[in-house]
């Protein structure tokens, strides 16, 4: 049977925020002839960049430098906020400090230094950029105060972040199709060159010619089997935050058939604390982001036997909720409370707790509390008062020896659990008052899977795929997004990906592009001088 056959200049295979980055630097930097892949349906375009909340961590010299490119700052607004520089010390000390000092140095150096440059690309593309007040400030004595390095979002989160992606890849004249799979990587036997992919629409298989392949298909996050046999036992029972489409076939398919080296932390995964209740094989469209309980900080978290098992407390969230979707998964059932008093429940952000999105268990006293909740699954309730009480018990000892310390959600405030006379042997570091305000409040948690860190190996200036086997660039191949391994290990700073992706996106685009260009003056010398 002879298969149809398709041509274009690049091929970008994924529709999330790396793979529309990487299709619009293409265009951009001369490719005549654009397509975008992906195995998804139309219905579900985007990825898991669509279940973002659309933050993008970015180095910057302070509010002067994030005004033009936000549109929900009015003049008097910008008089009251207190918004810090994020240098590129900032940047890549957060980076490595919450890797524990494995990130790729090179990866790291290009994501800091190209961080806002490509933000101020992204907005030149039509991404409507905003400051992150409901996620990254909190009103102090009448002024806004930013915190923890992250304080860019994308207007409608990730929603809107892909409907702009969508709106400037048809500006750009970008060829787009859903419900196309990616099967085979097709070679040029003589160089090893990557030619094309052999392709899958409706049951019918194509061949798609490229002269250069971007690979931007995500991780194996969706996938069952891959999550337990690489991330370990009990992995495969985690919440899917994301596409249901993101099931590693790429990655495979890519150490199939043309060797690509591994690369990166294939153990490790973001994961965030999730709603209990979600659909456990994929997010939810309309829901997206909102599934999310990310005010553990304001409260404390125990598990089903009554213990806690984290410090909340120990750093900002930007750099904790990404691991502590594990810590979760590791508890008896994988699921916990997270509790509150009423001094913390206004701080909660209304998109993650609202009632129409958590089912929620109120009391006026720990010990009703801790009752509703054996009705939700807690096991030792006894436990949980104990818990709650020697907490309470720490914290005022701790006001009593430090009375002149203040509570300050914006910065690592110092007020804790730990003193002279009493150290629990779990402290809360940081943001630590005492539950002891009624009406109280527990949410049900269990961990939600983003996206895998495990990918494949590429060349830092190019994000060309390198091989296994001849540790080099293997002609005509690149990767980006999360299937690009080497730049998070164990946990990363919040937001870090998405500009990973725009960043590395735009790199690849742009090499593909002179790839392209450089293969098709090289095809019209040949011709020419056959003549």
């Amino acid at each position: 049977m002879v298969l149809s056959e398709e041509h274009c200049h690049v091929l970008v295979i994924g529709s999330g925020s790396a793979g529309f980055s990487a299709a619009l630097s293409a265009r951009q930097n001369g490719a005549k002839n654009v397509t975008l892949i992906d195995k998804c349906p139309e219905g579900w375009a985007g990825g898991n960049s669509y279940f973002t909340a659309g933050a993008f961590r970015t180095v910057h010299g302070g509010l002067n430098d994030l005004l033009p490119i936000v549109n929900n700052v009015d003049e008097d607004t910008s008089k009251i906020i207190d918004l810090k520089p994020y240098t590129n010390e900032d940047f890549s000390g957060d980076l490595q400090r919450v890797t524990a000092g494995r990130s790729d140095k090179e990866l790291g150096k290009i994501l800091v230094e190209e961080s806002y440059e490509t933000i101020k690309w992204l907005a030149e593309q039509g991404i409507r950029f905003q400051l992150s007040f409901n996620r990254q400030a909190y009103n102090v004595d009448g002024r806004f105060k930013f915190w923890g390095g992250l304080h860019l979002k994308t207007q409608d989160g990730g929603k809107g972040l892909i409907e702009s992606y969508l709106s400037a890849a048809q500006r750009h004249g970008v060829c787009i199709s859903f419900s196309t799979a990616a099967k085979q990587l097709l070679t040029d036997p003589m160089t090893g060159a990557v030619t094309g992919v052999l392709a899958e629409k409706e049951g019918k298989q194509k061949i798609i010619k490229s002269r250069a392949v971007i690979l931007a298909a995500g991780g194996f996050e969706a996938n069952p089997r891959m999550r337990s046999q690489y991330l370990g036992p009990g992995w495969d029972l985690a919440l899917v935050r994301g596409t249901p489409f993101n099931t590693g076939d790429l990655l495979e398919i890519a150490m199939r058939d043309v060797g690509a080296k591994q690369a990166g932390n294939w153990s490790g995964c973001h994961s965030v604390a999730w709603d209990a209740n979600a659909p456990p094989n994929s997010g939810d469209r309309e829901i997206s982001n909102e599934f999310t309980k990310s005010g553990y900080p304001l409260g404390l978290m125990v598990n089903t036997q009554g213990e806690r098992f984290v410090d909340e407390g120990v750093d900002l969230r930007n750099y904790t909720y990404a691991k502590f979707g594990k810590a979760i998964l590791q508890q008896p059932d994988g699921t916990v409370f997270q509790v509150w008093d009423a001094k913390m429940t206004p701080l909660l952000r209304s998109e993650e707790y609202r009632d129409e999105v958590v089912k929620k268990i109120t009391a006026n006293s720990i010990r009703e509390l801790a009752a509703k909740c054996t009705e939700a699954g807690l096991l030792s309730p006894g436990k949980f008062i104990e818990t709650i009480e020697k907490y309470n018990e720490a914290v005022r000892q701790h006001r009593k020896e430090y009375p002149d310390m203040k509570w300050d959600p914006s910065i690592k405030d110092g007020l804790s659990t730990q003193t002279k006379k009493i150290e629990l042997a779990l402290p809360k570091s940081n943001w630590a008052l005492p539950l002891d305000k009624a009406p109280f409040l527990a949410i049900k948690v269990a961990c939600g899977i983003t996206f895998t860190f495990g990918g494949l190996a590429v060349h830092p200036q190019t994000t060309g795929v390198i091989s296994g086997m001849t540790n080099r660039e293997i002609p005509g191949l690149f990767c980006v997004g999360e299937m690009m391994g080497g730049l998070f290990y164990g946990n990363y700073p919040g937001g870090s990906g998405l500009t990973s992706g725009a960043v590395f996106g735009r790199r690849a685009g742009r090499a593909a592009a002179h790839l392209g260009l450089r293969s098709s003056h090289a095809n019209h010398e040949s011709a020419r001088s056959k003549l």
